[in-house]
């Protein structure tokens, strides 16, 4: 069996947030470079971060035998300058590599954000900026995370995908990172942390740039799927607390009201600084007209924001008004996408703006404007591994179609055992029972209880 087969029974998928199915993205014809995404983006999490000081030998070793596989010329581990053990570790493991794999090389980087989205980290490790509305394919690269890079490593022995390496970290009593099975819920998680240290409290599925704020009260239902890599609480009266609580037409009544054309979001958008044509400020122009943004839809400006990565930078950083440029662009993503309109993808060779490596924005800068850097420095060497007696496994959890299921209630599962199946010539991933026990439950979710 091949690695990429490998990988498709495992039913692995990006753990760096999109969920793409990872042996979809690794089959793409004319990848000359392999490259791993350690930059760990988001501030807070030190999720990846762990898996290169803990699992380096793993890494490298899965990621040189998927080089070697697909035909890539290179591999290339992208991330930051100061993770100084992270870099010792994985320098380690490259020197182990016999002589005829396919060599891996580090690539650090300044601590910016965001440094790890994709088109970012492609530029930084291959000096080509990804076309507009393109993917790396399109300049020979795929980029893959580390930590599916980990799941790689175990399926490449056997293991199929069924657990998860997050950061729950924040108002938590003791931060730390988790190795728990998929399905675990949050309540589980956060008592691993030592619980919420506030009263009025939101969770964070992410990061806090650009993860998914959540009530308490819809934390209280959560489970970790296989593209959690973190559980942030943070006091609800804070920055991204308050922020959420504004409503769409709030939002875009401040967006008419009190735009002042300054035009930082779009002289700090990362996309824009690549070369892209997007300029979040016409677009917040054109919602000062009041019209709806379904009557927008023809106007160039308007559907630019197709191309909008959603990294927070515009709101977040740059705004001085308070406004959200990020989710104007994500609601008009969503009206584009209900009309089927697509970006058409640019053939034009870019190149980045003179200005971006001044623009450049320091992580823990980030993280202060965004609200939370009074845990930007948590202790996250611990690490904890926990098995609950209940898993509630979501039957998608990736980009594609649900997976459909093969057991029925009542059956007796083990560990690892294939509960739900990728639909015949669909995209999309394979799900395994991520505890041993009897299932309590099959519907738009599998339930698995432990037998005691």
């Amino acid at each position: 069996m091949s690695i990429l087969e490998q990988i498709f029974e495992a039913g692995i998928v990006g753990c760096g947030g999109a969920g793409f199915p990872t042996h979809a993205k690794l089959s793409g014809k004319g990848i000359q470079h392999l490259i791993l995404n350690g930059a760990e983006c988001e501030p807070l999490l030190g999720t990846d971060r762990w898996l290169m000081r803990n699992r380096a030998d793993d890494i490298v070793r899965a990621a040189s035998a998927v080089a070697k596989e697909i035909g890539a010329k290179e591999c290339t581990i992208g991330l930051k300058k100061a993770y100084t053990r992270e870099i010792v570790a994985l320098e380690t493991a490259i020197r182990k590599l016999p002589r005829t794999a396919v060599p891996v090389a580090l690539h650090a980087m300044e601590s910016f954000y965001p440094a790890g989205d994709e088109q970012v980290l492609v530029y930084e490790v291959t000096g080509k900026v990804v076309p507009p509305a393109g993917i790396p394919l399109d300049v020979g690269a795929a980029v893959s995370n580390v930590a599916t890079m980990a799941a790689v490593a175990d399926a490449m022995e056997g293991r199929p995908f069924t657990r998860k390496v997050l950061t729950v970290t924040g108002e938590v009593a003791e931060p730390k990172v988790l190795y728990v099975p998929v399905g675990t819920s949050y309540t589980d998680c956060i008592r691993l942390a030592g619980g919420v240290t506030v009263e009025n409290w939101i969770a964070v599925n992410g990061g806090p740039m650009m993860g998914k704020v959540m009530t308490a009260a819809e934390a209280a239902g959560a489970v970790v799927t296989k593209t959690t890599s973190g559980i942030l609480i943070l006091p609800e009266e804070g920055a991204l607390g308050r922020a959420s609580k504004v409503s769409l037409a709030h939002m875009k009544n401040r967006a008419a009201a009190a735009c002042i054309q300054c035009s930082y979001c779009t002289e700090l958008c990362p996309r824009h600084l690549l070369g892209h044509p997007l300029e979040p400020h016409k677009i917040m122009r054109k919602l000062a007209l009041g019209e709806e943004v379904t009557a927008l839809l023809d106007d160039p400006d308007i559907r630019k924001a197709a191309l909008c990565c959603q990294c927070g930078v515009c709101e977040s950083y740059a705004c001085p008004m308070g406004l959200q440029p990020r989710r104007v662009n994500a609601l008009i993503k969503e009206e584009l996408g209900k009309a089927g309109i697509r970006y058409p993808k640019g053939t034009e060779e870019l190149s980045p703006l003179p200005e971006r490596r001044s623009r450049k924005i320091p992580t823990q800068r980030a993280a202060a404007r965004a609200g939370v850097l009074d845990y930007y420095h948590a202790d996250l060497d611990r690490m904890e591994e926990f098995t609950p007696d209940t898993v509630t496994l979501l039957l998608n959890q990736q980009i594609g179609a649900p997976c459909q299921p093969v057991v029925r209630e009542g059956d007796q599962v083990s560990e690892g055992q294939l509960v739900a199946r990728c639909p015949e010539g669909k995209l999309g991933a394979n799900l395994h029972a991520s505890i041993t026990g009897v299932v309590a439950r099959v519907g738009d979710v599998i339930v698995i209880q432990e037998r005691r």
